[in-house]
């Protein structure tokens, strides 16, 4: 079949919007329409160059929804018409890491995954003839894609797809650091370093897990009011700050915070949210806020303009 997709041909320039060619599931794996599709600023790293697994050409997107229209043999887990969402860390539940308490990290297909193929070592796209690499193994900036079975999460099929997409990475990433991976306590204080989209469900993890008090920082002011709404009760812009943030922030939180959030990619802001701490270290969620704009697929490239203009919280392509 074909199907339309924004495709990366090389690092460091825009998206082109291609027809591409789409190989149908084989044992294992499911064909998914994507309904809709979040632009997260790993699908920008990646883009940039800067990824050194990036590979080109390929169809990047990691955060999508949609619909399975095929399925191939062998598969038991979805059927036709169910309402996904692509996992680019997958689950098995057989492998060492899936059984494993301590983590879920999935390895059943991580080594092909890396290559961006299928685990059979081929790819599904191709573009005039020539393979199209899968990213994350999921490649959501297409309307159609193949994933293996285990990389698809069934959903509510009331669950509207322009929200929903963003599960699929930045509100499960933001949320999960704060109750799975640091397991916040009520009365925690908690200090969230970048109030982007992580940063923001951050925020609101640590609301839903009964902090007494969150700390945004950012150097944008704009920020403040959107994440207040998500909880936030203490905004600090470190520009407004004199002398060293670090002891302002202990100040701030009487000793130092429970928990802190590093949500930026900064070296030295992770060093700042390690020494901020103290010496002894349904309908709940909202999503809807955090989708800023609404874009066509010929729109993404100005989606990924507004990301780095620090416009936009999360774009969403809807097809």
């Amino acid at each position: 079949m074909q199907t339309r997709a924004a495709v990366a041909l090389e690092a460091g320039k825009p998206l082109v919007i291609e027809t591409v060619d789409l190989q149908g599931p084989r044992s294992g794996e499911v064909l998914v329409e994507i309904k809709a599709t979040g632009l997260c600023h790993t699908d920008a790293y990646t883009l940039s160059g800067d990824d050194p697994e990036g590979l080109f050409p390929s169809i990047l997107g990691h955060e999508g929804a949609g619909v399975v229209i095929e399925v191939g043999a062998g598969v038991k887990s979805v059927k036709v018409g169910d309402h996904v969402i692509p996992l680019y860390t997958p689950e098995c539940r057989e492998c060492e890491y899936c059984l494993n308490p301590k983590t879920n990290l999935c390895q059943a297909i991580r080594e092909t995954q890396g290559k961006g193929v299928m685990p059979d070592g081929s790819s599904r796209f191709s573009l005039n003839g020539e393979p199209l690499h899968h990213y994350m193994g999921t490649s959501t900036f297409a309307n159609h894609t193949v994933l293996p079975a285990i990389a698809v999460a069934k959903i509510n099929p009331d669950a509207p797809f322009d929200k929903v997409c963003y599960i699929g990475c930045g509100v499960t990433t933001g949320i999960g650091a704060v109750i799975w991976t640091a397991g916040v306590e009520p009365g925690s204080r908690v200090v969230v370093f970048g109030l982007g989209g992580i940063g923001l469900n951050v925020i609101q993890g640590a609301r839903m897990a009964g902090a007494a008090q969150i700390v945004g920082v950012d150097i944008n002011p704009a920020k403040r009011a959107l994440a207040e709404k998500f909880g936030m009760t203490d905004f600090v812009n470190p520009t407004d700050v004199e002398g060293e943030l670090v002891p302002y922030l202990v100040t701030l939180t009487q000793g130092g915070a429970d928990y802190s959030f590093e949500c930026i990619g900064n070296v030295n802001i992770m060093r700042q949210a390690l020494e901020c701490c103290h010496k002894d270290m349904e309908g709940r969620i909202n999503i809807d806020d955090l989708i800023t704009h609404t874009l066509t697929l010929d729109q993404i490239n100005d989606g990924f303009d507004l990301m780095h203009k620090g416009e936009s919280i999360r774009s969403v392509v809807v097809y």
